[in-house]
């Protein structure tokens, strides 16, 4: 079972928050009035607050069908996400949250969703250093 680090889930929320922020190219969003973070216009962390309590949901391709085997408080993700790999967990107010395996959620979900070929921002840094480059010269 995961280590509960005995953070409670207004905390965790926060760290988390700040957690997703921080992936390269990595941006907060709120459609339907939820808090997500997303990477090249894509999704991989909704986080919610809601009925007295906290939770989230990742991409989890790997590890999704071991989560919700393994914690009670995991399940597939509903609106018919869960079979595309998304898993949602969720906490009462007087739980603890294991923030430290959450957090390896975000980056398996980050990974899974990210562009395989770094972020826009990685990808005009290369096309602005491709222009620099001096001009071939043709052989005589």
């Amino acid at each position: 079972m995961a280590r509960r680090t005995g953070v409670k889930p207004l905390a965790a929320w926060k760290r988390l928050k700040k957690y997703a922020a921080g992936k390269p190219g990595a941006w907060e969003d709120h459609p339907w009035g939820e808090t997500v973070y997303k990477v090249a216009k894509k999704v991989f962390v909704f986080l919610g607050h809601a009925d007295g309590g906290y939770g989230l949901s990742c991409k989890l391709p790997q590890s999704g069908e071991a989560a919700t085997t393994m914690f009670s408080w995991a399940e597939p993700t509903g609106y018919g996400l869960g079979k595309s790999g998304w898993v949602s967990a969720h906490f009462e107010n007087s739980e603890d949250v294991p923030v430290d395996l959450l957090e390896q959620w975000i980056d398996e979900s980050y990974a899974a969703v990210a562009p395989k070929r770094g972020t826009p921002a990685e990808a005009r840094a290369k096309k602005q250093s491709r222009s620099r480059r001096p001009a071939r010269r043709e052989a005589k």
